[in-house]
């Protein structure tokens, strides 16, 4: 401790350790990290590989395809599909976002979409076709075969359902660790923890489900279902947030808020379906659980429960990592005065 009238270059000295400046400059990267991250992820969506399937009369369909497909940038991704009902299935089914429907008997045609999908995709995919069919005398009408529920005018009830979830399972995990030490003291300890997790993500996936479902009404579908969603969005983030802290201490903390929040949030295919972000975040939104936690939600609500296997895996994969990691750091031994104290016997 510097003495009194030493001066303030010495007093700044003792202030600020070389720790805590070290931390300043670490919630300075994170934060520039957040804005970057944002701001790249959404400030220009543009359409990249948008599915869509042309249902028309085979001296017709390959033109169309090609139309499509030539679109700049690689924005659509064409195919053909036999008729409108095969059409609709695969859109339900999650395979497609669009297909355009072409009237042989006269000028207008149908494009289905998908409008739960992405409100924004079902928009692209709507400027792309008529403007094909204008260059050609055509006309283009929109018909919304997964219309979003009326509480959920934007599409975006389900992606903070889920942040919410991804919310509370890094600050439970990270008040665990703040109050009682970062790594627990023993592999007891460890499962201690983890059981107050386990039984927080329930409580949280059946509030949050409870509160979007019957409260809100802006998100439909299956109450259990959403709340097993839930609960394991939740564990997974506690779980992998607490694997952290083992590992880094406090530092944990900060690389769960970039994980989850700072590369999780505008990847998650919320505000922008995958089709309408740049690459980066349309590759790792999927791996995350916040894209993946949407995505299952998403199609629990409004797709009748398809392609639930990838995002329920991928949760599945985060909880059990978590909770590897933390179990693997704790049995190797103390780390550092951030550890949980052991009961003292008497």
């Amino acid at each position: 401790m510097a003495a009194p009238g030493q001066g303030f270059v010495a007093e700044l000295k003792n202030a600020v350790t070389p720790r805590a400046a070290l931390l300043v400059i670490g919630v300075l990267l994170l934060q520039l990290g957040f804005i970057t991250s944002y701001i790249g992820a959404l400030h220009k969506p543009a359409p990249q590989h948008l599915s869509i399937a042309v249902v028309a009369p085979p001296q017709v369909a390959p033109k169309l395809v090609g139309a499509l497909e030539s679109v700049p940038n690689e924005a659509v991704r064409a195919k053909t599909a036999p008729d409108a009902e095969t059409a609709t299935a695969q859109i339900k089914d999650q395979k497609l976002y669009a297909a355009l429907v072409v009237d042989p008997n006269g000028t207008e045609d149908t494009l289905l979409v998908g409008g739960a999908r992405g409100p924004s995709a079902a928009k692209a995919a709507e400027s792309i076709t008529t403007g094909i069919d204008q260059s050609q005398g055509r006309t283009v009408k929109v018909q919304d075969v997964v219309p979003l529920a009326k509480g959920d005018t934007n599409g975006l009830s389900s992606f903070y359902l889920v942040i919410g979830w991804c919310v509370g399972g890094y600050l439970v995990a990270s008040i665990l660790g703040i109050s009682t030490g970062s790594k627990p003291a023993n592999a007891n300890r460890l499962l201690i923890r983890l059981g107050a997790l386990a039984l927080y993500s329930v409580a949280a996936g059946l509030g949050g489900t409870v509160i979007a479902g019957p409260v809100l009404d802006a998100l439909p579908g299956s109450i259990l279902a959403l709340t097993a969603v839930g609960t394991l969005v939740v564990f997974s983030v506690g779980a992998f947030t607490m694997a952290l802290q083992c590992l880094f201490g406090i530092i944990g903390i900060g690389l769960a808020v970039l994980v989850f929040v700072v590369l999780g949030n505008p990847s998650a295919g919320g505000v922008y379906p995958a089709p309408m972000m740049p690459p980066f975040w349309r590759a790792i939104g999927s791996a995350i659980p916040n894209g993946a936690g949407t995505s299952a939600s998403k199609s629990i609500a409004y797709f009748g429960s398809t392609n639930l296997g990838m995002p329920i895996l991928v949760l599945a994969i985060w909880a059990v990592v978590g909770v590897g990691i933390a179990f693997l750091a704790v049995l190797r031994g103390p780390r550092s005065e951030e550890r949980e104290p052991a009961a003292v016997e008497a």
